[in-house]
């Protein structure tokens, strides 16, 4: 039986992203990421692997422990099942990367020309990247300025589906008086979205963290004259270019 496009392509995007972020990932991960049942996910893949589009490796027999130094920098990671590692095979890859890139076009577009504020963008846009045909893919990006990121930070990728390394790191990472900009929040939460526009971390924009309870409690931020306390769970959806030498002594 055939499975929905939709919903093959909501899994090829969601293990390349979780590839992406350089996460060891198990199938309850993704079944978190989704909002579906660990079961469903594990059918998903066989099914998927049945039409090339993933590929199953058993650990201790030749699995990929993670990936390699080459694949981290073209986005390419693979998935940690309890007993397997579950990775994009080259054909399921291309077709994540296609969505990818018609996804963040359509944010762009939604944003910049229609002026859809940046939390419904991402909504919206998962319904626009199946539909779009290559030319208007195309057409879209030249009308758009060839735009680098999407309105959320994330890289878009050119026509060849290739990406630039980036070297970020949750703002969780960071620590008291060291400062970064922050390149990218996580889009898939759109009241956290509002919450962050609220507070102006927005890409581009400058933190430094002030102070850091302990016990797991929050991050004080300054943005600009302002001071913020974030949770780590916010705090860890955005991910920041730490500015090197910036820790007070």
């Amino acid at each position: 039986m055939n499975m929905p496009t939709e919903k093959v392509d909501e899994y090829l995007e969601t293990i390349f992203k979780l590839g992406c972020a350089n996460q060891e990932v198990n199938i309850t991960q993704i079944a978190e990421y989704l909002g579906v049942s660990p079961a469903s996910v594990s059918e998903m893949v066989k099914r998927m692997e049945a039409q090339g589009l993933v590929q199953c490796r058993r650990r201790g027999k030749g699995v990929m422990a993670g990936p390699r130094a080459k694949d981290k920098e073209e986005g390419r990671g693979s998935v940690r099942g309890r007993s397997k590692d579950v990775s994009l095979t080259p054909r399921g890859e291309k077709m994540a990367r296609t969505l990818i890139r018609r996804h963040r076009l359509s944010e762009r577009f939604l944003t910049d020309m229609l002026g859809i504020d940046w939390e419904s963008a991402h909504q919206e846009a998962c319904k626009l990247e199946h539909v779009i045909s290559p030319e208007v893919e195309e057409r879209l990006a030249e009308v758009l300025g060839n735009p680098a990121t999407c309105p959320h930070g994330h890289p878009i990728p050119d026509g060849k589906g290739k990406m630039p390394a980036m070297d970020i790191l949750p703002l969780t990472h960071l620590k008291v008086g060291e400062k970064g900009r922050i390149d990218r929040v996580e889009e898939e939460q759109p009241q956290m979205l509002q919450y962050l526009a609220t507070l102006g971390l927005l890409p581009n924009v400058e933190v430094e963290v002030r102070e850091i309870a302990p016990f797991n409690g929050p991050f004080l931020v300054r943005v600009g004259k302002s001071q913020y306390a974030l949770g780590r769970e916010v705090a860890s959806k955005i991910w920041m270019k730490k500015r090197v030498g910036t820790v007070r002594k």
